[in-house]
């Protein structure tokens, strides 16, 4: 159903015949079809209007740092930074709503986004993206996390023919902490895992892969879960990669916190220059229980063992001594590290990257280097 005049005839007037009419409605037409259930018509008559020069087309954009709590209505142009899941809940009349958020940006600052029903419906169906420049309208409130702005059935949110300059602010790796969101991170690549593929509880299949990064302060693991794991072909170690909207939990497992990649988490290569040096600890200073990088030389070496495990499978490990000039520790290799033995000769430089440490025979402290760990033979 096209659009008719009678719909936006004030709106064309403020145009002063800079186009003839058909030639706007058609403009019109077309905006409302690359919005994709994100515009309406009046809404997209407005933003033709106002591309074509219209300063009085209805929309009276403010700059995010201007935006208070008492500002009331307010018209704003801002870029999507991240989003978040679509939530539901009950409402006291019985009826169920859904909310949804995002933060937005320009030059001058962020500000959260809060959508309500059929306008969060816009981030499940994924007409929000990250990285999209949008026209808001909508009200200023004083939110959990301060100001935000509610878009809800009077509030408007649709795509932006404008290109905002917005700057992403970045964390530092040890700066994070468990439960925290909306994590933007950048990072040299230090290791990417295989692929693994897994059974959920509802018998469809996952996919999950671990990639390790770093930066001046520290290293972290980044897990990525079924679609997002694809970008494992396009990755190439000591390249520069950044995660934004990211979330922090604790591994169960290791016992250490990892960035988890959602949704709406993005993953992409960057051309930022990150310094990155592994941090060695000396061999006399190794204690249990905790995970620790070593280098030296090759000082011993045993033979690959082949065991059974409880669920019937077959592992292997096999032992090496590393030594520096602190001291002498053993290291047990498991799995494909195992089949490293045979590549190695006495006084091999070797570094022992991200190993466990525990007390082994004899209370002797000793490394495990399983599937988290990396191995590198110089």
């Amino acid at each position: 159903m096209g659009v008719t005049m009678d719909d936006i005839d004030e709106i064309y007037k403020k145009l002063g015949n800079v186009i003839g009419e058909d030639e706007f409605v058609q403009m019109v037409d077309k905006k409302v079809e690359e919005m994709s259930g994100l515009c309406d018509r009046k809404t997209a008559a407005m933003l033709v209007a106002h591309d074509l020069g219209a300063t009085d087309a209805g929309i009276e954009n403010v700059k995010i740092k201007n935006i208070t709590e008492e500002a009331g209505n307010v018209c704003f142009i801002g870029k999507v930074i991240s989003l978040f899941d679509v939530k539901e809940f009950n409402r006291n009349d019985g009826t169920i709503g859904k909310v949804g958020n995002l933060n937005v940006g320009d030059e001058t600052g962020k500000i959260r986004v809060t959508l309500w029903d059929d306008k969060a419906d816009l981030i499940t169906t994924g007409n929000i993206e990250i990285g999209q420049c949008l026209q808001v309208s909508g009200h200023a409130k004083e939110g959990y996390y301060g100001t935000e702005v509610n878009v809800g059935k009077g509030g408007v949110i649709s795509l932006s023919n404008d290109d905002v300059d917005v700057v992403m602010s970045s964390q530092k790796i040890a700066d994070i902490k468990e439960g925290m969101g909306d994590i933007n991170i950048v990072g040299r690549l230090l290791n990417v895992s295989d692929i693994k593929t897994f059974d959920r509880r509802d018998g469809t299949q996952g996919r999950v892969c671990n990639i390790l990064i770093g930066d001046d302060t520290g290293k972290i693991r980044v897990t990525l879960w079924d679609d997002k794991t694809d970008i494992k072909n396009e990755l190439q170690e000591d390249e520069t990669v950044e995660v934004i909207n990211g979330y922090a939990k604790v591994n169960n497992f290791s016992q250490q916190v990892e960035i988890q990649v959602g949704n709406h988490t993005v993953v992409r290569k960057s051309n930022a220059q990150i310094d990155y040096q592994e941090d060695f600890t000396p061999i006399a200073d190794i204690i249990p229980g905790e995970a620790y990088s070593v280098r030296g030389e090759v000082s011993g070496l045993g033979d690959i063992k082949e065991f059974s495990r409880d669920d019937g499978t077959t592992n292997m490990v096999s032992n090496i001594y590393i030594s520096d000039d602190t001291g002498r520790i053993r290291v047990a290799l498991w799995g494909e590290n195992a089949t490293l033995v045979e590549e190695l000769d006495i006084d091999t430089p070797i570094q022992i990257i991200d190993a466990y440490s525990k007390s082994g025979f004899n209370d002797e402290i000793e490394l495990s280097a399983g599937s988290r760990s990396r191995i590198v033979v110089l």
